[in-house]
């Protein structure tokens, strides 16, 4: 295959600026051959935008239509995982926006026919080509920084106004998107969250519907965490804050991690803290440490970036720096939020129950004011400063 011919699906404000990367030949080796929108408005600006794309109204018939290799899912977040499944068992290649769907079992049914299709399946985690959090994974995953003792990420610069909410009937409704600020927003940070210190064994969460917007969904989440080692994690995010905060926290036995205003700052213990703990003669003591500030030497490479490496583990068999497999955990982290929120803020053990969750979940979509059919305005296909790493 010389190329990968990729298909949009859902060209609203991501699969617009997506299908554009891709026709302005933003990513070597794949080329924009089909879009699909339910909208003709959106239809009309593609076919002015791309000319000789070819368009659809129904994601079926492009699938049977034979332009494309491949197919990003960009549409509501509810629908991600039927699309892209049946992208997958019709043998296209699939990279499906995030967060991967609003349910772990539809999540997970999606990750099956990914394995049984044996086609390239991968996340649009953008923010995990950004040179810190990989420097960041690689002290902490390395052993760098000892035993993991306790995690505390403040990310609450994630600001979103009412008319933001008001752009779209699906937008911050249980039905038409399927949650908050930790389903829309901040499902980057859970994903970096635990692909830098790995996933936890329990979820208690304080989800706070609209405290500062008009909204049906949480637009505040406080998670509490507990490590199999029994390190603990405390994650705090907002759509409500300003200026608001972006500061991960990282302590080891070898010393500790500070990643916030677009540097990563590394202190280094000489000898495991626990050692001095024990053997010291002193009441009170220093620990002899060095210490290292790192500044990333080259940008992001963000949507684009994922993009890339997508069509080059389709033609060059690339290891996929965002399998869609990760997907699936951090939504664990955000389903485990929301049913500790829904049983009065109870420990959830991971793994949980995800027939409880889609029950409860649908008593919230059927008392959803969503109402289909109203979307914001035409996008202008750009990466806009919001989907990138914010300091």
């Amino acid at each position: 295959m010389p190329e990968v011919r990729a298909a949009v699906i859902g060209v609203g404000n991501m699969g617009f600026a997506h299908a554009s990367c891709l026709h302005s030949g933003g990513v070597q080796g794949m080329r924009l051959t089909a879009v699909c929108d339910v909208e003709p408005a959106r239809l009309a600006a593609c076919r002015e935008r791309f000319p000789g794309v070819r368009c659809y109204e129904d994601y079926r018939a492009l699938l049977s239509g034979g332009e494309a290799d491949a197919v990003i899912v960009a549409v509501p977040h509810p629908l991600h995982a039927r699309i892209a499944a049946d992208a997958l068992r019709a043998g296209f290649h699939a990279l499906v926006e995030k967060p991967i769907d609003i349910s772990l079992s539809r999540a997970q049914d999606l990750c099956a026919a990914a394995r049984e299709s044996g086609r390239v399946f991968a996340v649009m985690l953008n923010q995990r080509t950004n040179p810190l959090f990989q420097r960041c994974r690689q002290i902490v995953r390395g052993g760098e920084l000892g035993e993991l003792k306790r995690s505390v990420w403040i990310i609450t610069n994630w600001y979103r106004t009412q008319h933001y909410y008001d752009s779209g009937s699906w937008r911050a409704t249980w039905a038409g998107e399927g949650g908050g600020v930790l389903l829309n927003q901040a499902p980057h940070n859970l994903d970096l969250w635990q692909w830098i210190c790995g996933m936890p064994v329990s979820v208690t969460a304080f989800c706070d519907t609209a405290r500062y917007h008009h909204i049906e969904v949480e637009d505040e989440a406080t998670l509490f965490t507990r490590y199999e080692n029994g390190a603990t994690g405390l994650f705090v995010t907002s759509t409500g804050e300003y200026p608001g905060t972006n500061r991960l926290e990282i302590s080891g036995t070898l010393g500790k991690l500070v990643l916030e205003g677009g540097a990563l700052k590394w202190w280094k213990l000489r000898e495991p803290e626990e050692r001095v703990r024990f053997t010291s003669q002193e009441n009170f003591t220093q620990i002899a440490m060095d210490f290292e500030e790192i500044r990333p030497t080259e940008k992001e490479s963000a949507h684009a970036g994922i993009l890339q490496n997508f069509a080059g583990a389709i033609l060059r068999g690339e290891s996929l720096l965002s399998p869609g497999e990760d997907g699936v955990r951090e939504l664990t982290l955000s389903n485990a939020a929301y049913l500790s929120q829904w049983l009065g803020n109870r420990k959830i053990d991971l793994p949980f129950d995800t027939a409880l969750f889609d029950r409860m979940l649908a008593e919230k979509a059927a008392e959803s004011a969503y109402v289909p059919g109203r979307s914001s305005g035409q996008p202008d296909g750009r990466y806009g400063s919001r989907w990138q790493v914010n300091w």
